[in-house]
């Protein structure tokens, strides 16, 4: 029994002993692909991790990921350096073509990598944390903005053996470097000059908990963008969510100016949701978007209020302030282009005043129908008018009264209509 006991024990240890996860190699060399080459926001972090999901659902070599950003979202870079910490594939982050960078959100997420690997002619750094609008954090809050930023950075820098010296300088500093810099300082592992090249010098190269990587004769499969990717990649992006803030706002104002339309309020309505999803996404200053909320009623008010045009005056001010302070981050992909910024604000104001013309129009306009209507017009009278007869208006014979004594046959212009009884007076 003892004996059987020691053969059961010593089997068990030779199976662990044996066990190394660096030896067990994928079935295939396949490696994917994906890129990067915006700012970092939610529908970037749905295509890296569903990447990097689907890489090890088909249990490829490595997933490389090529990035050029200006940087984006804190929590959106927070979700794709857990996904890339707990990948079970080797990841590959590559600062790639020549001429791209990894600024703020992407010097994390380059860190994060099993490999890092930049192109010549790129850059890497400049990682300090800026608030709603780009604008610097003060006070006490950005003191624990940084040091929680830091924290995080020199936690991932220390796991994958990397300066995290270095990386502490990126975020409090601002300090950037290039290629060559970033492999002398141990901030990188590989300057390639393609990804031909980068594959080649990764060819062999042993994982951590994971294993050797064998790329020879690699089958490279790009990772394409899900239409739920796209969508979300592109709502993102500031200037598209103003547009559809601007819509939104448009498609409602013609709806309450023009009760009764339903295509532009369900349009206006569709659009202002997806702004609002988007505005989740971006650093939004809220005293721009209020000034545009209030550029909007200012206009609804000149259709009501006869101001003879200084509401309309006033709502296009607000609608002008309020979009220059909407969007104001230091990274160009996380700003309103002004491309895209003065012909809305120029169409949209138009739009406006266009409709509170027209209803002011409405407003002043003598009526065409009705009791109304009948004001004004010219017609002749039928009997003598001494304070009551008849006359004839607008084709038809109706009662009528008068101030003043009128003959049969003569004109009268109607002054006041009373019950369906006209008040008449000589022409």
């Amino acid at each position: 029994m003892r004996f059987i006991k020691c053969k059961f024990f010593i089997v068990t240890l030779l199976f662990f002993l044996s066990f190394n996860p660096e030896n067990c190699f994928p079935d295939q060399n396949d490696v994917y692909i994906a890129k990067i080459s915006s700012s970092i926001n939610p529908g970037v972090v749905d295509y890296i991790t569903g990447g990097i999901q689907k890489a090890s659902e088909h249990n490829a070599s490595c997933i490389i990921i090529e990035i050029d950003t200006p940087g984006g979202l804190a929590e959106s870079m927070r979700k794709i350096v857990m996904a890339i910490l707990g990948s079970k594939v080797p990841v590959v982050v590559y600062v790639s073509p020549s001429g791209a960078r990894a600024a703020s959100a992407g010097v994390m997420i380059t860190m994060s990598a099993d490999i890092a690997a930049m192109a010549p002619g790129t850059n890497i750094g400049a990682a300090h944390p800026v608030g709603a609008g780009g604008k610097e954090i003060g006070g006490t809050m950005s003191e624990k903005v940084i040091n929680d930023m830091v924290a995080h950075a020199k936690s991932v820098a220390e796991k994958r053996g990397r300066n995290a010296v270095w990386v502490e300088k990126a975020i409090r500093e601002s300090v950037s470097v290039t290629e060559t810099e970033a492999l002398k300082k141990n901030v990188i592992d590989i300057i390639a000059n393609d990804l031909d090249d980068l594959i080649n010098k990764i060819n062999g190269r042993r994982i951590e908990n994971k294993w050797i990587l064998k790329l020879d004769n690699a089958n490279k499969i790009i990772l394409e963008e899900t239409l739920r990717t796209k969508i979300l990649k592109t709502i993102s992006d500031p200037n598209i969510a103003y547009i559809l803030m601007m819509i939104g706002l448009a498609g409602l104002y013609f709806e309450l100016s023009q009760p009764g339309a339903i295509f532009p309020g369900v349009i206006g309505a569709i659009s202002l949701i997806l702004a609002f999803f988007a505005f989740q996404t971006l650093s939004v200053n809220y005293a721009g978007f209020l000034l545009i909320i209030l550029s909007v009623i200012l206009f609804i008010m000149e259709m009501k209020i006869i101001s003879y045009g200084l509401l309309s005056i006033a709502g296009i001010a607000s609608l002008l302030l309020g979009s220059i302070m909407l969007f104001e981050s230091s990274a160009p992909g996380l700003r309103l282009s002004w491309t895209v910024f003065v012909p809305t604000v120029l169409t949209v104001s138009a739009f406006f005043v266009a409709v509170a013309g027209i209803a002011f129009k409405a407003q002043v306009t003598q009526p065409k129908t009705g009791a109304k209507g009948l004001i004004g017009e010219i017609g002749v009278a039928k009997t003598d008018i001494k304070t009551e007869g008849k006359v004839f208006v607008h084709g038809e014979l109706w009662n009528a009264t008068s101030k003043d004594i009128i003959e049969q046959g003569a004109k009268v212009r109607v002054v006041k209509v009373v019950n369906l009884v006209l008040e008449v007076e000589l022409v």
